[in-house]
């Protein structure tokens, strides 16, 4: 069993869109350098062991990773170095189309990640909005081009990725293992993990803006907030399958008052 935690980009106050994608929907899951690093004090006082960094690790037992979506460029100018000076390692999912794009990670930013021991997987190419709806030829190709992209950046094949927005399925799966993927995260906040043609599937528990240190590290330490945050999960489910484009933009408008975009300092 391993708990994986789902972080994204860190930002400075009022710098929201400085690193990763840009606008409120995005900034719900973006820390200050601040929170950030209360939450690595904290997740150290409660470990015993550092984070696990390889998919082998990640089938031997019990353990725990840390995981950062979307290829912000605050991989490389805060999170890594938070992370190595617990001697900790990252799993950083890239999406590949805004690879060298302002607020992303160069291509050589990437390269560095990887020869300081990091995790490079793929998100997909474009980040699709729901990939769940894709046809499986923009499946395939998604999966593919990233993974083939990344693996000329990095030097080496590219064995994990993780789901954009969440929106698992198994055509989804399907299409990751068609391009190589062998370990696929969604963001279903659960320990359980399955297997989808020959590719291993599992979960992980948010962490998003205004949790407090002591809630991210609980979420490692504490079977009943793990609950807790699936019982949540599953409830937004279903509102989202019920309500659909209603619930999305409900969602966006609240977002959106509680954070207003911002642009990066000059």
């Amino acid at each position: 069993m391993s708990i994986n935690l789902l972080y994204h980009d860190v930002t400075e106050s009022g710098a929201d869109d400085a690193s990763g994608f840009a606008g409120p929907e995005a900034a719900r899951y973006k820390l200050t350098p601040e929170e950030f690093s209360r939450h690595l004090d904290r997740i150290a006082n409660s470990v015993t062991a550092p984070a696990l960094a390889s998919a082998t690790d990640l089938s031997s037992g019990t353990g725990w990773s840390i995981t950062f979506d979307d290829g912000g460029v605050s991989a490389i100018t805060t999170i890594a170095a938070e992370l190595e000076l617990r001697n900790w390692r990252g799993w950083f999912f890239i999406a590949t189309d805004f690879i060298d794009q302002p607020g992303f990670c160069t291509q050589a930013q990437l390269r560095q990640l990887h020869q300081r021991g990091h995790v490079i997987g793929s998100h997909s190419c474009s980040h699709p909005e729901r990939i769940s709806s894709c046809s499986w030829s923009q499946l395939v190709d998604e999966w593919s081009r990233s993974c083939k992209l990344l693996a000329e950046i990095v030097e080496e094949p590219i064995k994990s990725g993780s789901v954009p927005g969440g929106f698992y399925s198994p055509d989804v799966a399907r299409a990751a293992s068609e391009a190589g993927i062998k370990l696929l995260f969604n963001s279903e906040p659960t320990t359980g993990e399955f297997e989808v043609q020959g590719c291993r599937i599992l979960g992980r528990y948010n962490v998003y803006r205004g949790m407090s240190a002591d809630d991210a590290s609980s979420l490692l330490s504490s079977p009943l907030r793990r609950w807790r945050q699936s019982a949540f999960w599953s409830a937004k489910k279903a509102a989202k399958t019920v309500a659909g484009p209603i619930y999305k933009a409900v969602r966006k408008h609240l977002l959106s008052q509680v954070y207003k975009p911002h642009s990066a300092a000059p």
